[in-house]
């Protein structure tokens, strides 16, 4: 599954020792661990388990059989201090959280893990000063404070109390990070949420499955590999401030990325029902473009055929998931 991750390589000398990334089990921690293994960046995984099926997915099983990982509860304070002393971390890629389905199940245990589980992460670079910190936020803070055109939710909130932390840190005591606010992620690995059903619909393209993605109009389609590296890019100098900016990739329909994909698979009975989903679309990279070192934009067309290669790989090595319920 080389071909996934070879345009994202990063170089090692732009680091100046390992990497810790939370969340390291999803799917942009999956996408980034495998990123930074592969251009020989010294990295640890973190995660509330050892489970690594999403990591297999984008850099093949035994590659990531092979990550150093430990597991851990981003709400514990003093084990994720002492892992992160352990491997003498230098900088950290933040993405542990619950979205918005499990945030809204459960409100406290959403905000422990999404709030707290981040100001862990603050206090742990202050006390032990790490200077080079990236955290995720998401588009749906944009819908705080309330009354605007997007949806509220637990989710977009917690996250924007994040940003908002993240900026006392920095005033407070000198605690620089980036806070990146991913719009629709799509590719290898994304399973999991309401949107992520652009992915699913590729998927089931190459499962021969119809498939009806429960929402239409337009999108920020956002290929996981140019997210990661993003977040990459956004540790790959010494941080300064504490700023949050937008990490949109590109504004389509899903209408129109439905028919990139039946072009690339001629017959596949993919279609949408559903309004458009509640977040903004169209937002500007260019402004983190201008803060970040260059990292490589992917189009639409270029990302989707890549992901349904992917599975279309993944279904001939029989390591094809069935379509999440």
């Amino acid at each position: 599954m080389d071909f996934l991750t070879n345009e994202f390589m990063v170089d090692p000398k732009r680091f100046d020792g390992p990497l810790l990334v939370t969340g390291a089990g999803g799917c942009l921690g999956a996408w980034t661990m495998a990123i930074l293994a592969r251009s020989g960046v010294e990295c640890v995984g973190f995660d509330l388990t050892s489970e690594r099926h999403r990591p297999a997915l984008v850099m093949g099983t035994e590659d990531a059989d092979a990550l150093n990982w430990e597991t851990g509860d981003i709400t514990n304070f003093d084990n994720l201090k002492e892992i992160i002393r352990k491997h003498d971390i230098t900088a950290i890629i933040h993405y542990a959280g619950l979205q918005v389905p499990f945030c809204r199940a459960n409100p406290a245990l959403g905000a422990r893990v999404n709030v707290e589980g981040t100001i862990n992460v603050l206090q742990a670079a202050r006390e032990i000063g790490i200077k080079r910190t990236a955290l995720a936020s998401s588009v749906a803070a944009h819908a705080m404070p309330p009354g605007g055109p997007w949806s509220e939710t637990l989710y977009g909130a917690y996250k924007q109390a994040n940003e908002h932390t993240a900026y006392v840190y920095w005033a407070d005591w000198r605690v620089p990070s980036v806070c990146l606010r991913p719009s629709i992620v799509y590719g290898i690995a994304r399973d999991q949420g309401m949107s992520s059903k652009s992915t699913i619909a590729i998927q089931a393209a190459a499962l021969n499955q119809e498939y009806v993605v429960p929402f239409s109009g337009q999108l920020g389609w956002l290929y996981a590999g140019e997210a990661a590296a993003a977040f990459i890019a956004a540790v790959s100098q010494t941080g300064d401030g504490a700023p949050c900016f937008d990490l949109n990739g590109t504004c389509e329909t899903l209408e129109g990325g439905l028919e990139v994909l039946r072009s690339i698979a001629p017959g596949a009975k993919i279609n949408c029902d559903g309004p458009p989903l509640p977040f903004p679309a169209n937002l500007d990279d260019s402004p983190l473009r201008n803060h970040l070192p260059d990292y490589p934009s992917i189009s639409v067309e270029s990302g989707i055929r890549t992901t349904y290669l992917a599975f279309q790989a993944l279904k001939s090595q029989g390591r094809l998931p069935q379509l999440p319920e």
